[in-house]
């Protein structure tokens, strides 16, 4: 069933994850909880060395294969280092990105395919799946006019993948978002910014009422 307050927010790029999550992390406090924000890839010191790479606009001969072996890289220093200390500590978790970004980015658009990815995944992390996963949904066209509008947000190397790239990674995430839809919730994200902060906010507050283990 995933690990209790365990919680990741995912969505394409320009989908407003970072922005949602820290008022996310705002309104929780608010209510008394303790949060940690973090993200992937990176949140400690060897996993923020492999983002350098991984995001580097200078990368973009990376082959697809190693691309997704620095990921789950990444992905098991976080989660030793920083998550699972602070699931003991009794503390929310909240995660931009997680394994399902590898799923759809590597495992469906670059064809590589999600069984094989969430094999190598499974190698990484063993069994700590997030116990909910938000899906920010959003038109590829929309996101990444979003991101080139931003000037404050660095243009990465995923930014600068095709418009068809962005789509087929969409249709991963709904092709994961259909399999598991207990675990994975659909939020609009081409609403107003107060309307997916607060469906993302009853959604996780439902979740975690519910003491799901």
């Amino acid at each position: 069933m995933g690990l209790k307050n365990f919680i990741t927010v995912e969505g394409i790029e320009g989908a407003g994850k970072t922005t949602v999550l820290q008022r996310l992390k705002e309104e929780l406090e608010r209510r008394g909880k303790r949060v940690l924000l973090t993200r992937e890839p990176g949140g400690v010191a060897i996993a923020e060395a492999i983002r350098a790479i991984l995001l580097n606009p200078e990368h973009r001969g990376m082959d697809a294969i190693t691309e997704a072996l620095l990921y789950a890289a990444s992905r098991r220093q976080h989660l030793v280092e920083k998550v699972l200390p602070a699931l003991k500590e009794g503390k929310l978790v909240l995660c931009d990105r997680y394994v399902d970004s590898s799923l759809a980015y590597q495992g469906y658009a670059r064809g590589l395919g999600m069984k094989e990815i969430l094999d190598l995944n499974r190698f990484a992390i063993g069994e700590a799946f997030p116990s909910l996963t938000l899906y920010l949904d959003l038109p590829p066209e929309v996101g990444l006019s979003r991101v080139y509008r931003d000037g404050e947000r660095e243009v990465n190397r995923l930014d600068m993948e095709s418009l068809q790239f962005h789509r087929k990674v969409r249709e991963g995430y709904l092709v994961l978002a259909d399999h598991e839809p207990e675990r994975i919730k659909v939020i609009d994200a081409g609403a107003s910014l107060e309307e997916v902060v607060k469906v993302s906010l009853q959604l996780l507050l439902n979740h975690v009422s519910q003491g799901r283990e």
